[in-house]
This record gives C-alpha cells, structure tokens and sequence, in this order.
C-alpha cells in the first residue's frame, strides 16, 4: 500500500468514511499528522504523495516524534530523513517554532518557505545570536518543479505576511493527484495583509484539502465592525482616564493592532502615547524591511508618514524600555507588549487604573493580583477565517477529501459534523498519530445532484424580495421536508445564493438566535456569546458550546448595539 517506513506512517489508520469506489481507487496519497492541534501543540504534517514525503509545517516544540520516526526508518534501510523536503506555510510559531530544531538535527534536509517568511522565522528564537541561513525562499504563483513527478505552488493565504496555502501536484502516467494544505488562511483584508484570493484556486481540481478550523463553526461580525468595537471599548477607556494594555504575539495581531490604533477616527490626531515593547517592537522592524511585500495601500500610507515610529503625527507611537515600564500609565496611554511579558511589570502603584485586553480563544495568562488597579476583558479581531469563510472556500474547491487540523478537538468535530460537508465530501479529522489513507478513485460516491432545474423569477418589492418558482418543483418527494414550515434560510454559498427550508424541530427547540427572546436572561442574549460558544473567562462554560436558552452565573446582556 506505501512505500514509506512504518515508521512515518504507522500501522493506525483512518479509513472512516471512505465512499470511494474500491475498484477505481488507489492509495498515492496519505497523510500523517505528528500535531493537529491549536497554539500549544502546534502543526506538523507528513503527507505522501507517490514516492514523495512531504513535511507540512514544523510548530512543534520537541521533534523527537521525528527522530524517533527517522530511528525506526533507518534501521529498515530507508531513507535516513524524515522526509524529502519540509515546507512552511507561514512564520507562526504554532508552525514553525521546531524547524530550527529539524534543521540541526538533519542539516541536509531541504526547507522551504515564501521569501517573506524565510525572513520572519529567526523571529521564533530571539535569543540565538548564530541562526543560520537554513530556508530556501519559493516565488509566489510559479509552478515550481521540486522533485521527479511533483510540482509546487505558492498562494497568498492572507492572515500574516508571507502566508501561503501550498499546492502540490504528483503525477503519474495514469494521472495527476493534486492537494491544497491551506495553513492559515483568511479569506477578508486586514490592515496589513490582502485576504485569500479564491479566484486563484477555484479553477483548479483539487483531490484533497488539509484545512485549518482555528474557529470551528463559529460565525463572526464583519472585520470592519470587529474593529470598531474594539476601538470604541479603548476610546472609552482612555476618556475614563484609563489605560490600556494589549498582550499579544510578536508577529501579526500586534502589527494589526498598532494599524488600527494609527488610523482610526477615535484616536487620529489624539494627544496620546502608544508605547510598543519587547518582541512585537522588533517584528514592527521586520515589517518596515518587507515594506515592498506589503499591500499597496500600506506602501502609500508609508509614502506620507511612518508605519510605526513617529513621534511627530499624534497619536505618538514609541518604543517602551525596560526602564520606563514602571512610570508609563502615569497619564492614560496604550501599550502593546510581548504575551508571554508579566504585566505586572507596568500595572503598578501610582500609574493608574488598567485596561487589559486579551484576544479570544488564546491561551495568555492574566493574574488579577497586580498591584495597580485593573480590568480585564477580551476582543474579537479574527486573524483566521471564521466558519462561513471555511466552508466558502471547500465549496468553492469541491475536493474529494477534507481533513480537518489546527483547532480544539470541539471546534473540529463541530466542522465534520457539519451536514453540508458530510453530504458532499468525505470528511477527516484524525488524531496525532492517525494514518489518513486518502483514496483517489475515477468513480467518487456522493449524493446524486438533482436533475432538473427550474427556472424561476425574481422580483424586489421595497424592503422585500420574493421568488418565484413553478409549482412543478413540489412534485420532487425532498419538497416536502424543504416546504414543511413556510420558512426558509437564505445565505451565500459563493456567487451563489443557497435556501434552506426550516423545520419544525428547529424552531421548536429555539436552535437559533432570533428565536431567542430579548428579555430572557439565557446563553442567547449574554454579549459572551458567539457562535453558540461561551467567551466569559469568568464563567464555568468558558470555551463550551452552550445551548441558546442556557444560563449561568457570569450572566451579562448585551447592549442594543450588540
């Protein structure tokens, strides 16, 4: 079946939902997931495509699970690397923390990443003086031949500078098998990153996708509004003589934030300081050199003023010394800092009152015992595509096989589980060490499309629009189910626009929130909920799913504008 070592891929595997016709089928691909899971334990990948092993991202913090693969691979007289090339999607360290380590260990194993993050990735060691020069830098959007029969490709993927989803394409005399690895990818526009492009991918067949479900099904606001919030909750709490700290990564959100900060209503022209420190300062420096890689209207912004330093335009954007930490906050002010910092380092006596802020769905520790006054909340500003945009990008690729990594065990499972992708694709979300045998075959068992189409008008009357379709449509047996209530859901799927009849059994048990009503005190009114999930710290449903007509302690509603 492969002609991999056990020791890559192991005996374990994950032949659940196969619906592909044995008899057409064969086994040239695989994938061997050494880590699936979100910040702590990372991402790693082995896939196999033919005779090529692909190592998919390296965020683990011990590689030992590769040497101890190697080991077991050596002894059988195979070949003696893990793999015959790794590649990194971007420079999270969630992704790529353990490539410096896989480099030492085998100095003769090709790596490869976009030209900006080769760049970013000395940024997950600080404190090595000596990294060496260990990343081949690919070019965007060129098929590049890497081995005899494979083929790579480099998209942007939005979410970071220099994130890529990876195409590989493996051919043989029958024919060609192809695979998108998305990383982490983010369909909308941030500050300063462009989005996924999907009329970039859409034309290609792809076999098989290895997609990332940072947020499960959890649907958000849009970004605009994301950021409005935020930056009408600071505003706030400057203007109550408050100041506000923001722990966050070196890379990505804090660059965002400080963007954000520079160029809102709220704060331009302000007479405040926003001091930048520890490792989010220096990733701001390694922005300022990637400036040509950067979206056109950030080299613009560029052209008029700094992207970060400037102590001339208000409001004022400074580096913070160690030195100062103990006096800043004497008069209202932001500071963005490393995560891992201990804040107690600037909430201290006689600076004020603090405002701290946490993203959602991280794993940052806040002790509350810090000496000066403080508050601690959480915000919304998605780096990775929610939901919606996660299954936007499968139907608009349509491959054969999804695997679900990167995310909680919760936020995966409620992804599979999803009727729309089961019905459609054949659906994985395998545990570390789990085998997925990923069967290609000319005959792929799904439900049959419907045969008939018909042709309907439209019509917008006002504040309403109504469809019109043939009264021939209720002659299909699924007319019945679809027809049962009178009531339907309309979303986008795409171009397209998808209706959904709504059954009894859905509003019966209120499963969704306009069902809720305003006045009750319950899951679906508390403003710490979204997408059915508690986002309270203080609460003992913290990070679970909830049902919309639950209740708890840490109970708080949410505003009219909520």
């Amino acid at each position: 079946m492969s002609n991999a070592p056990k020791g890559a891929f192991g005996d374990e595997r994950d032949r659940s939902q196969s619906g592909v016709d044995s008899g057409s089928a064969v086994a040239e691909l695989e994938c061997m997931p050494y880590a699936v899971q979100h910040h702590n334990e990372g991402l790693c990948l082995l896939v196999r495509m033919g005779p090529h092993r692909i190592l998919l991202d390296c965020g683990l913090e011990d590689i030992s699970g590769l040497v101890k693969g190697l080991t077991k691979s050596a002894r059988r007289g195979s070949s003696p690397l893990p793999a015959d090339f790794a590649i990194a999607s971007h420079a999270h360290p969630d992704h790529s923390r353990g490539l410096l380590a896989l480099h030492e260990a085998f100095p003769l194993l090709p790596i490869y990443a976009s030209e900006v993050t080769s760049k970013l990735l000395p940024l997950n060691w600080p404190e090595r003086q000596d990294i060496p020069h260990f990343c081949q830098a690919l070019p965007l959007r060129s098929p590049i031949v890497i081995k005899d029969g494979l083929v790579i490709e480099l998209f942007p993927a939005g979410h970071l500078p220099g994130a890529v989803a990876i195409s590989l394409t493996y051919t043989t005399v029958e024919r060609s098998y192809k695979l998108l690895f998305t990383g982490d990818f983010f369909l909308s526009n941030s500050r300063l990153v462009e989005g996924l492009r999907l009329e970039e991918l859409r034309g290609d067949k792809f076999d098989v996708l290895i997609i990332e479900g940072s947020y499960g099904t959890s649907r958000h606001p849009h970004r605009r509004n994301q950021e409005n919030q935020l930056a009408e909750r600071i505003n706030r709490a400057i203007a109550d003589g408050c100041s506000v700290l923001l722990p966050t990564p070196a890379l990505g959100l804090g660059q965002e934030l400080l963007m954000l900060l520079r160029s809102h209503h709220h704060f331009t022209g302000r007479d405040l300081d926003i001091w930048v420190d520890g490792t989010v300062a220096i990733g701001c420096d390694a922005y300022l050199e990637l400036l040509p890689h950067l979206p056109p209207s950030v080299q613009n912004f560029a052209r008029h003023q700094p992207l970060f330093w400037d102590e001339r335009v208000r409001p004022r954007v400074r580096r913070l010394d160690a030195e100062q930490r103990p006096n800043v906050g004497n008069s209202p002010c932001i500071v963005l800092t490393d995560y891992t910092t201990d804040l107690g380092e600037y909430c201290q006596i006689g600076t004020g009152s603090w405002l701290i802020l946490i993203p959602e769905k991280t794993d940052i520790k806040i002790n509350k015992e810090y000496p000066a006054i403080n508050t601690v909340e959480t915000y919304l500003l998605a780096q990775h595509s929610d939901g919606p945009g996660t299954t936007q990008l499968i139907h608009n690729l349509r491959p054969q096989h999804i695997v679900f990594v990167h995310g909680s065990p919760a936020y995966l499972a409620d992804l599979t589980s999803l009727d729309e992708l089961q019905n459609r694709y054949h659906v994985h979300s395998p545990a570390a060490g789990t085998l997925v045998e990923l069967l290609i075959g000319e005959t792929f068992l799904q439900p049959a499309p419907p045969e008939t189409n018909y042709e309907g008008e439209l019509t917008e009357l006002g504040c309403v629009v109504t469809v019109t379709l043939p009264d021939a449509i209720t002659v299909d047996p699924r007319w019945r189910q679809f027809g049962d209530t009178g009531l339907i859901e309309a979303r986008w799927q795409g171009e397209e626009l998808v209706l959904r009849g709504l059954s009894q059994r859905e509003l019966t048990h209120q499963s969704s929130d306009r069902f809720i009503l305003s006045d009750v005190d319950c899951c679906g009114t508390c403003r710490h909920q979204r997408g059915q999930r508690c986002w309270n710290p203080a609460s003992p449903l913290y990070n679970f799913k909830v049902t919309l007509e639950g209740y708890c302690p840490a109970f708080e509603r949410m505003s009219e504008s909520q």
